[in-house]
């Protein structure tokens, strides 16, 4: 472990010099930044709301109001506003989408569902797909785009619930500076570290510079022995600023240090009658081995891009990234094993129980090689208005890993209601080679075009085609995918929209390439052998968009269907073909923005009806003697996905540096096998948030979040454990800008 403890102490000083360095770095303009003071007034305006009208991605042309689909928006105002400062924080709270868990062969990171269809890989950094099954930090964020429904034709294969994009920052056009210190205490002795900044620098008329740096250090609240560890530094730089060409080059690296933390062991086999986690334990209760449990993540791209204005009606985008991330982990996993030494204890669960901690390793790297060029016009034929957005996308990503040999380390059978930490001094991790496991090619050619047939219709069309390459050097999946949508938007009034959309997305065999695990079953997008055609999924949604109190204020509500039409699955000789089905309608409500020029509102309720409706067959037998029979998990709600999911946060300006506010997450309950018998419980997370500018330059931010201290569990690993969200927090934050 010396190798670990080291590498953590290299990280704090790297960050903390980063940090202590960068604040200073705002004044390199001189006088200028005197001048320049003035204008930190009008960016809090602009940024002054939850609603952004427009979304960041260039596929996109048109504002929200006039995209026939689902966008849901977290601006930076109201991720700083929660103290979220994880994608997962963000997500938490976010209608429509729960977390699964990773495990050894599902490796750990974000794992989304959105509307009821895992989007773990189909996650998109400006735009451009990030194919780890990696971790992502708020610090270097702008905001955070999840568009819903399949969307293919926008990002490629997958997408089959949606996508998530995440904004980052970009130079400006104005010198500013913010530092921020925050200080988090649980009340129970954990307490945590926060320190960021973000400095924007004008050089001259045409050049500026942008660095965010991010330090996080300290414990996970109401969770024992689980600390965080975490620093990250994103410099860019843009030529051209306010001329026709802009050419901005960045780059971004992120290190995560921190202690596993799988929860508790769930599910148990010799007492089927309990159906959620037991809960007679104390939050804090680390059932792992934190001296011996470690995960190491890093991320680091190098980015380019450019845009050029032919004119006000003509504009070329060129993009191109350079990620590599490398994740390495030993954790705990929990189980109930039900030792014969517990005796009659694994079925009373009475004193006596005990579960089982096994090893759990990875060592999995992702390097990906993209780029992407499209030009937007827009023009007329005849009375026909056209926006239109047409391009080429490439992308090469490369999936390797190391062997880990374990020792001093291994099985252990525990007491439940009195597990004990034992020392592991022996305990070491040989790694093999650095070895290719798999690689996954894809060309994309796309065009969609918005056409303005007149006053009060318009129609929306999109049409991609794929040349995708998927192989782990053993078996080769090639396939070419064709993905469309259309959709209308009828202009009732100038505020006010009804839209129909109809969309594909498809998921070739090896799509998620060693991001899968066995637990993921057939349907998991990792298999290559079996060659099989892609799944189909296609979406209809019908809905209605609102622009309330002088455009202040987005209403958005809509009903909807995915049905996937050849999901993958076991025929009765137990073969894998896409004969499956399944489905997932549903409504979905938001508001977002002001009600009043003091008060903020960002609200929104989900109901997914999700069905398992042809799962094909499974075996009901042995390897050594098969009997496949019609599943019987058919007709069954999807695992990981709640029915009934709804956010609400608002804020009330009381004075002019005094502001007050809450929130409020509802998440209904998640069956977490296919057959349904096990479940995380509903549960009701309460927020209360306050800020008070001490002075212009000056600000604090109290957080109280989890106020109920309410037990979360933010997924499970198809029952075996179960993770925990952190519990109660006090987060006391102070803001700096100049």
């Amino acid at each position: 472990m010396g190798h670990i403890k080291n590498h953590k102490r290299r990280a704090h000083l790297a960050a903390a010099s980063l940090i202590s360095i960068s604040s200073p770095l705002a004044f390199a303009s001189d006088d200028k930044n005197v001048q320049q003071m003035d204008k930190i007034t009008v960016v809090t305006e602009q940024q002054d709301s939850y609603y952004i009208k427009e979304s960041s991605n260039t596929k996109i042309t048109t504002p929200l109001l006039d995209t026939a689909r689902t966008i849901n928006i977290i601006s930076k105002k109201e991720i700083d506003e929660r103290g979220a400062t994880s994608l997962q924080d963000i997500l938490r709270t976010t209608p429509g989408v729960t977390l699964g868990a990773g495990e050894g062969g599902t490796p750990m990171g974000d794992r989304p569902f959105i509307r009821g269809y895992e989007a773990s890989t189909d996650i998109l950094i400006d735009g451009m797909r990030d194919f780890a099954r990696g971790s992502h930090e708020a610090f270097n964020l702008e905001a955070v785009e999840v568009t819903k429904g399949p969307g293919s034709v926008y990002s490629g294969r997958g997408s089959t619930g949606g996508t998530i994009n995440l904004i980052t920052k970009k130079p400006k056009d104005h010198t500013e500076s913010e530092v921020t210190s925050e200080y988090q205490n649980s009340g129970k002795g954990q307490t945590k570290y926060r320190f960021t900044t973000d400095n924007n620098v004008v050089l001259s008329d045409h050049i500026a510079v942008r660095l965010n740096a991010m330090l996080d250090q300290g414990e996970v609240a109401r969770r024992n022995g689980v600390d965080v560890d975490r620093w990250g530094i994103a410099p860019t730089i843009t030529f051209g600023l306010n001329t026709p060409t802009r050419v901005t080059a960045g780059y971004s690296r992120l290190e995560f240090n921190d202690t596993p933390d799988m929860g508790l062991p769930f599910s148990n086999a010799k007492n089927p009658d309990r159906k959620t986690p037991i809960e007679t334990m104390p939050f804090e209760t680390n059932f792992g081995r934190p001296d011996i449990d470690f995960r190491n993540y890093t991320s680091e791209s190098f980015d380019l891009s450019l845009q050029h204005d032919f004119n006000e009606k003509f504009k070329l985008n060129f993009v191109a990234r350079d990620l590599e991330t490398i994740q390495d982990y030993f954790f705990t996993r929990l189980s109930f094993g039900c030792a014969a030494s517990s005796g009659t204890a694994c079925e009373t669960e009475s004193n006596g129980l005990t579960y089982e901690r096994n090893d759990r390793t990875s060592y999995r790297t992702s390097h990906v090689n993209s780029a992407q060029i499209n030009l937007q016009g827009e023009f007329n034929t005849g009375a026909i208005k056209h926006n239109l957005v047409t391009g080429v996308d490439y992308s090469k990503e490369r999936i390797g890993n190391k062997t880990m040999t374990v020792t001093g380390a291994g099985r252990e059978v525990t007491d439940f209601y009195n597990p004990t930490n034992p020392a592991h001094p022996n305990f070491n991790i040989a790694y093999g080679d650095h070895a290719k496991a798999g690689e996954i090619k894809n060309l994309g050619v796309y065009v969609t075009d918005t056409i303005g047939l007149n006053d009060k219709l318009d129609l929306n069309l999109g049409i991609r085609f794929d040349d995708y390459e998927s192989t782990n050097f053993k078996d080769t999946v090639s396939d070419n995918l064709v993905s469309y949508q259309v959709g209308s938007i009828f202009k009732i009034t100038p505020n006010g929209r009804l839209y129909a959309n109809y969309a594909t997305s498809l998921n070739p065999s090896g799509d998620n390439l060693g991001q899968a695990g066995g637990a993921d079953g057939v349907s998991s997008g990792n298999r290559l052998a079996d060659n099989i055609d892609p799944e189909k999924s296609r979406s209809i949604e019908i809905g209605t968009k609102w622009e309330l109190f002088n455009q202040r204020l987005g209403l958005n509500a809509a009903l909807f269907e995915t049905r996937k039409t050849n999901a993958r699955s076991t025929d009765p000789q137990g073969i894998v073909t896409i004969d499956g089905e399944n489905r997932v309608r549903g409504i979905e409500l938001s508001a977002t923005g002001k009600l009043t020029p003091r008060w903020d509102i960002s609200a929104g309720y989900s109901y997914l009806d999700s069905e398992l409706l042809d799962g094909g067959y499974v075996n009901a037998g042995t390897s050594a003697a098969p009997n496949y029979v019609t599943n019987p998990s058919n007709g069954n709600q999807l695992k990981f996905i709640a029915k009934h999911n709804a956010n609400l946060w608002t804020t009330y300006q009381v004075m002019d540096k005094f502001t007050v506010g809450g929130g409020a997450t509802y998440m209904g309950k998640r069956f977490v096998d296919d057959s349904n018998d096990y479940y995380l419980p509903d549960h009701l997370r309460l927020d209360a948030f306050a800020s008070y500018q001490l002075m212009p330059e000056f600000g604090l931010q109290l957080n109280v979040n989890n106020i109920t201290n309410e037990r979360i569990y933010d997924a499970s690993h198809v029952g075996v454990f179960s993770t925990v969200a952190p519990g109660r927090s006090f987060s006391l934050k102070g803001t700096y800008r100049f």
